[in-house]
């Protein structure tokens, strides 16, 4: 059966942990749900990893509602969910219900991330799960806030730790089904995991989460820049130039055909 945002909070409750990946094409998409992967994000994250953006900012929502139908057409057990990009949310709750009534009509995604538990996006989340769309909150490390937050580990204040806490807390009243704790210190991560009823998904956050996601490309060495706390699990990079390399190699010698 497909995964389904019910059946995440009931794993928490179970303390079976939830496994999520980033996916920006079908080819990686039917790999990543043949594998048993929980959820599938299309993260917008793929502004670098598939458009060759130097950050997430310069992504529209045309480009991601195109990677996402693309995604969906390689999945049939994991539950999609799909980011909404930067400023496409942000100037009002009726702007962020346009657009996450666009995914969830052009594409097969059944869900929607955004960033943010300030009082405007608690707003944007409350107002798109009104209309029935679920709808998985992020907190800590905003990477569409890099111009002012940077790549820095949040929440390491215990005024920031504080912060942190109460948005995802709000979030979590305004009606998300799961919230994303992005690099905050392990502590705040587990603080916050047992607070809530319903599940975390950490990334650079410790242990203590009720799931874990990376972006894909770290996982598999095909990162330009590799973020210190996602672990890689292979090096297609140097796989992918070796094989490259050993194909033009027996081209330029005349053995290839």
């Amino acid at each position: 059966m497909p995964v389904t945002p019910s059946q995440l909070m009931q794993w928490k409750q179970t303390g079976r942990s939830i496994t999520a990946l980033t996916a920006w094409d079908y080819p990686f998409a039917r790999l990543l749900d043949a594998a048993g992967v929980d959820v599938i994000l299309v993260g917008d994250s793929l502004a670098m990893v598939a458009l060759g953006y130097l950050n997430t900012l310069p992504l529209t929502l045309d480009e991601m509602l195109h990677h996402a139908r693309a995604v969906g057409r390689g999945v049939q057990q994991s539950l999609l969910v799909c980011d909404l990009p930067f400023m496409t949310y942000q100037e009002s709750a009726e702007q962020a219900l346009r657009s996450a009534g666009r995914v969830l009509k052009e594409t097969p995604m059944q869900a929607v991330k955004l960033e943010g538990g300030h009082p405007a996006a608690v707003d944007a989340v409350a107002k798109i799960v009104q209309a029935g769309i679920p709808v998985m909150g992020h907190v800590g490390l905003t990477p569409q806030s890099v111009h002012r937050l940077g790549y820095r580990q949040q929440g390491k204040k215990p005024v920031d730790a504080d912060r942190i806490l109460q948005e995802a807390i709000a979030l979590e009243e305004a009606g998300a089904f799961s919230i994303v704790l992005e690099h905050i210190p392990t502590q705040l991560a587990e603080q916050i995991s047992q607070k809530l009823t319903i599940p975390t998904i950490g990334i650079g956050a410790g242990p203590h989460c009720d799931g874990q996601v990376l972006v894909t490309a770290d996982l598999l060495g095909l990162s330009e820049r590799h973020p210190p706390f996602a672990r890689q699990y292979a090096n297609l990079q140097e796989i992918v130039t070796q094989a490259v390399q050993a194909y033009c190699t027996e081209v330029h010698a005349g053995k290839f055909p």
